[in-house]
């Protein structure tokens, strides 16, 4: 599915439960998460429905190592020479997006929250099991990420995973959120602005430690990772996540 100019400008793409973002420039387009390797199919007819090419695309920014962020990055890399951006904290899983240490064993996640069920699935069927890693390009630096297009400011948000980011668009008042806050939690099915499950989180209590100072910044929209997008106010999707059980 694609949503296009979820706010102006920035188009959604979501494959198998998990988001990406196309977001347009001046100079061109940056790419925000890459899904699955059989996403980039449904980034190319983006591309095509708006009158680009992947010849506009100027760069591709990780918000954390994830295999089911990663998909087609190191395709695009290497095919298009694409540049990609990721923080040094995540350098280790972006390399080998399977080896992170989690909370709790995931395994046991399915037979507890039956509703993540057909998720996992779907995520199977788009390749989350055949992700490979990479090396980025480039440090993803806290501040204005002034040589992409889009007006992107970073923010470090650790605790999903050492290296989560979340990306600011104050002339837009919208916020990319990645994994550091979702509508859709992967592991449990469960709904609703929250972090994710201590299954796939390194350290729960630092994610929504991270989360908080993010109610000061002036945003409308919400663009998680995972889920729909959140129209109701950065503040109101934090008080959400304080009133969550993570489980």
């Amino acid at each position: 599915m694609i949503q296009y100019d979820v706010v102006d400008g920035v188009h959604l793409i979501e494959h198998a439960y998990t988001n990406l973002f196309v977001i347009e420039g001046a100079s061109g387009l940056t790419l925000v998460d890459a899904g699955y390797p059989s996403t980039w199919r449904r980034v190319e007819r983006c591309l095509t429905s708006i009158n680009r090419s992947v010849d506009d695309v100027r760069g591709l920014v990780i918000t954390h190592g994830h295999f089911d962020h990663l998909g087609f990055a190191a395709a695009v890399q290497q095919d298009f020479g694409i540049q990609v951006w990721g923080h040094p904290g995540d350098v280790p899983i972006m390399a080998h997006p399977y080896r992170y240490q989690p909370e709790k064993p995931r395994l046991l996640y399915p037979i507890a929250y039956p509703r993540s069920l057909p998720i996992a699935s779907a995520m199977v069927a788009a390749g989350a099991l055949r992700v490979p890693g990479l090396a980025a390009d480039h440090e993803l630096a806290p501040g204005p990420l002034t040589e992409l297009p889009g007006g992107l400011e970073v923010i470090h948000t650790p605790g999903h995973t050492d290296g989560e980011c979340v990306l600011f668009l104050p002339d837009r008042r919208a916020l990319i959120t990645g994994d550091a806050l979702v509508t859709l939690d992967p592991y449990t099915g469960h709904t609703g602005p929250r972090t994710v499950a201590r299954a796939a989180t390194h350290d729960s209590d630092q994610a929504v430690a991270s989360l908080l100072p993010l109610g000061e910044l002036a945003v409308d929209v919400v663009l998680p990772g995972h889920g729909a997008v959140w129209r109701n106010g950065i503040a109101a999707a934090l008080e959400h996540v304080r009133r969550v059980k993570i489980r």
